[in-house]
């Protein structure tokens, strides 16, 4: 194609179109796949514009890329056009405890992130599970969350200024390093979330505070699923404010005895829940037995203490675990990430409960009960042959948004729309929401170029 040797030779090396790096970034983790014609290798902000620009003037698609961990499909070029990945752009600019902020490149890492906060007593809270991979780009795109949701708020609440590079090349620079700003819109809030259909983030302006000085965790196991969730209720409403509140279901309990050993957790559990506090150590000590005196009022059959960082990070060792344990079952696990009121807990999982004694095809339920973000894994069964059985475990995955919907959720909390939800999504927000979704879309992508494709916009 002419548009190929055109983009060669504006921008150089940075282009590439052998087939090792068109494949790479021809999908995430979800299971949808595409190929783009082109992919630029950004390394700093002007190279995106320039890239936009052409891209722009010629009205070729355009899919932005960070790390590509997502899981709904939102960096698969599905237009084809040109990939722009932002995952060289790994420098940390700056961080200033002085001001409370760091500034940083769209590719770097979450956990890299963290760690230099870290060197000089300071924090970055949001911690998306894949923190290690993911990257800061990618994270303001779907506004990621992660355990620490319920007390410290998720990626939007640490975002004080970006530079994003707009659909037509123009750079655009919004809010600051000031921790109040209200000049004018919100712009900054309208990128954060918006899965790269508005603008491509190059840098942030971050919002970092003081680390707490001390940390600990414990979990608890209960014979009933509903223990465990009147157990998060009683530990609020006993005045506690966790960083972090997990929960469990009896399937993944089990599937995690099956995979790491009979011996991690009490035979009967069929409910389970690890609550980590932090603060000043005095605190932490004596909140740290007040709420497991809550979880043994509450019925739990065993509580165990983390209070060393070594005793917190196995705590969470175990966590991370229940996903690869039902990885383990030999089934595709669907992994959506819904959201809903906090009282509807028990009833929600008591729904997947039915759908799987009505189906035969296992759902499990696990994750953030303190703010009702629970990922439901709809585990695909296979034929004789091995293959995935999808089409009944689809049908699931549309009662389960049905039911969501509801009773007053969504869809997703923190994976995004992208291709894989963008059937429901008008239905989630509602017609005039839609309408304001493509409004907005014309006026800052005219030609309709950014992420084509995506939220079914």
């Amino acid at each position: 194609m002419n548009w190929i040797k055109e983009l060669c030779a504006l921008m150089g090396a940075c282009v590439r179109t052998d087939e090792a790096t068109l494949q790479a970034h021809a999908t995430d983790k979800w299971h949808a796949a595409a190929l783009p014609e082109a992919v630029v290798l950004a390394t700093n902000t002007e190279q995106v514009s320039a890239a936009l620009r052409f891209a722009h003037e010629r009205g070729i698609p355009v899919t932005p890329r960070g790390a590509g961990v997502g899981y709904v499909g939102g960096c698969v070029p599905v237009k084809g056009g040109i990939v722009i990945s932002v995952a060289s752009m790994t420098r940390i600019l700056e961080v200033s405890p002085e001001d409370g902020v760091a500034v940083v490149e769209a590719g770097v890492l979450t956990a890299d992130l963290q760690e230099a906060c870290s060197r000089v007593g300071w924090f970055y809270p949001p911690d998306p599970a894949s923190r290690k991979e993911s990257s800061i780009g990618g994270n303001i795109a779907t506004n990621a969350g992660g355990p620490r949701c319920l007390k410290y708020g998720v990626t939007r609440a640490y975002v004080l200024g970006l530079t994003v590079v707009l659909a037509d090349g123009r750079i655009l620079r919004c809010g600051g390093r000031t921790h109040k700003n209200k000049q004018g819109f919100d712009l900054v809030g309208l990128f954060c979330g918006s899965e790269g259909m508005l603008g491509i983030v190059t840098e942030a302006t971050l919002r970092i505070i003081p680390a707490p000085p001390a940390r600990a965790a414990l979990h608890a196991s209960f014979p009933q699923f509903a223990m465990a969730a009147a157990a998060v209720q009683n530990t609020l409403q006993g005045g506690h404010l966790p960083c972090a509140i997990e929960i469990t279901d009896a399937f993944t309990l089990a599937a995690a005895r099956n995979h790491l050993g009979s011996s991690v957790l009490p035979a009967g559990a069929r409910g389970h829940i690890i609550i980590e506090i932090d603060g000043q150590a005095d605190a932490v000590s004596t909140e740290l037995d007040s709420i497991a005196t809550i979880l043994r009022n509450t019925g739990a059959t065993e509580v165990v203490y983390a209070r060393t960082e070594a005793e917190v990070e196995a705590i969470w060792q175990l966590r991370r675990e229940f996903s690869y344990s039902l990885k383990a079952t030999g089934l595709t696990k669907l992994n959506e990430d819904i959201v809903i009121p906090r009282s509807k807990l028990v009833e929600l999982v008591s729904f997947c409960e039915c759908m799987q004694q009505e189906t035969g095809i296992p759902v499990a339920c696990f994750g953030h009960s303190g703010d009702g973000n629970i990922h439901t894994n709809i585990m695909v069964l296979k034929d004789s042959a091995g293959r995935d059985i999808r089409e009944p475990a689809d049908a699931l995955v549309s009662r389960l948004f049905d039911w969501v919907m509801k009773h007053g959720g969504s869809i997703t909390g923190e994976h995004g729309i992208g291709l894989a939800k963008a059937p429901w999504f008008e239905q989630a927000i509602g017609a005039a929401a839609m309408d304001t979704h493509r409004a907005l879309k014309r006026a800052l992508d005219s030609a309709g170029i950014l992420n084509p494709g995506k939220m079914g916009l």
